[in-house]
């Protein structure tokens, strides 16, 4: 029962969020903000961390890539798992682009911000404010190009967020 109340509340969210029709310059920016999250982003910033920051980059790369080693594999497991399909597969609404599989449950691009942003915030925390608007921005563009539900975007920046968080306790921090 419980279960159904969230689905059907999460659906609702979905359809109160998702508004294809709105202004070009306003899909235009979503799509942006999700694209970002594509993660080229996180390999040329890694590179130019470990690159110019010297000891503190290297470790900068080493803890980003311990904490997609960790989640990785998890949200392998927890989309085959969950495997909730797409609102745009199954609500009969177009979604804004094509996603790159046909699960949505935890999104990945939003487990993927908010574990790049966890471990920059960890470098640089001066940029705290800037990061946790990108992560949020990039989760909610998920859900506003039509592509997942709220709570696959809150799942994934949980995830995303809690793998960083082992991956800096594991190294310690810089």
């Amino acid at each position: 029962m419980m279960k159904a109340q969230i689905i059907k509340l999460d659906t609702a969210l979905y359809f109160a969020l998702y508004k294809p029709k709105r202004r070009k310059w306003f899909n235009w920016l979503m799509l942006m903000l999700s694209k970002s999250g594509n993660g080229g982003l996180y390999v040329i910033l890694a590179l130019l961390n470990g690159y110019f920051m010297g000891s503190d980059g290297s470790a900068f790369v080493q803890m980003v890539l311990v904490a997609f080693a960790i989640e990785r594999p998890l949200y392998f497991v927890m989309k085959k798992h969950f495997a909730r399909i797409r609102p745009c597969d199954c609500l009969a609404v177009k979604a804004m682009l094509t996603p790159s599989d046909k699960f949505s449950l935890p999104s990945g691009h939003s487990a993927g911000a908010w574990l790049y942003a966890t471990c920059l915030i960890d470098v640089y925390p001066v940029l705290t404010i800037p990061l946790l608007i990108w992560a949020a921005g990039v989760s909610l563009s998920r859900v506003l190009v039509g592509v997942h539900y709220p709570i696959d975007v809150v799942l994934g920046a949980l995830m995303g967020s809690g793998c960083a968080l082992l991956a800096i306790g594991i190294l310690g921090e810089l």
